[in-house]
């Protein structure tokens, strides 16, 4: 098979110009009451937001949850598992109202699956109040971050991992969430806005799995209560192979057209 240099051309600005900006998940399409939240109560096992599957499990004996919900609470100042839901910014990425919470105490346990033939590019991340708070004053569980000194090396730790449609790691990402390793105390923080988080080196995963990991560990594991909020995140579409053969196939087809009237023209002149 034959390509002239017009289709190979066009079959480049296809590859060049894409993939395009798709969507952005924001969680506005949930439907919630003011201030209340969604916690997997229902036994639905997740949840999804404008095409992406988030997984949640609920034991009803317990009344507990892992793997995702999503809220609209905006408690910035109280403490503790009660407030469990709250962004620490008081509300969703640029003043919207819904965002998503992650409780992830294993690997794994919160996933994000993609929506078919898009790749993650970026997301905003911050605290919860109940984590944040736990960290900057400490609680019954948790240390204050920083010790008495204000010297201990503390960390919480976001790590995540973009897995192809095969479960297989295509790369990783790291966040830190709060960081207190600085040998200038001045310089150490507990993230309280959202934050863009760039993802874009995940390309070809399908799956995004989110883990905690932190400094302050005890006999159970973590201490520092394994919550952080996320919004927008931002997606690009990936054309299908069959969508780009067909434009190639139509950029030949206009291309042998065009070369066949250039001969009839060339013919026509010869006879001349």
């Amino acid at each position: 098979m034959k390509f002239s240099i017009f289709s190979i051309l066009a079959l480049g600005s296809v590859l060049t110009a894409t993939p395009t900006l798709a969507q952005v998940i924001d969680f506005e399409d949930l439907p919630l009451a003011p201030e209340s939240f969604y916690n997997g109560s229902d036994s639905a096992g997740g949840f999804t937001s404008q095409g992406a599957f988030f997984n949640n499990r609920f034991n009803s004996t317990f009344n507990s949850w892992s793997g995702w919900s999503y809220s609209n609470t905006t408690d910035t100042t109280t403490p503790g598992f009660t407030n469990q839901f709250s962004a620490i910014t008081g509300g969703g990425f640029a003043g919207s109202s819904n965002y998503g919470v992650a409780f992830t105490f294993s690997p794994g346990s919160s996933l994000i699956n993609l929506p078919a033939n898009t790749t993650i590019e970026s997301m905003r991340i911050t605290n919860t109040t109940y984590a944040a708070l736990s960290m900057l004053n400490g609680d019954q569980f948790g240390k204050k971050f920083g010790g008495v000194s204000g010297n201990d090396p503390d960390f919480f730790l976001l790590t995540i991992t973009g897995l192809n449609a095969n479960n297989q790691t295509v790369g990783t990402v790291d966040f830190y969430l709060a960081d207190y390793r600085f040998a200038d105390n001045s310089q150490d923080y507990i993230v309280n806005q959202w934050e863009q988080v760039n993802l874009s080196s995940l390309q070809g995963a399908t799956t995004l799995s989110f883990a905690l990991t932190g400094s302050d560990v005890g006999a159970f594991g973590l201490n520092t209560p394994a919550y952080f909020a996320v919004d927008n995140l931002e997606l690009k579409t990936v054309p299908e192979p069959s969508s780009i053969l067909g434009f190639l196939a139509l950029a030949t087809l206009g291309a042998s057209s065009a070369f066949r009237n250039k001969q009839k023209r060339n013919n026509l002149q010869v006879q001349r």
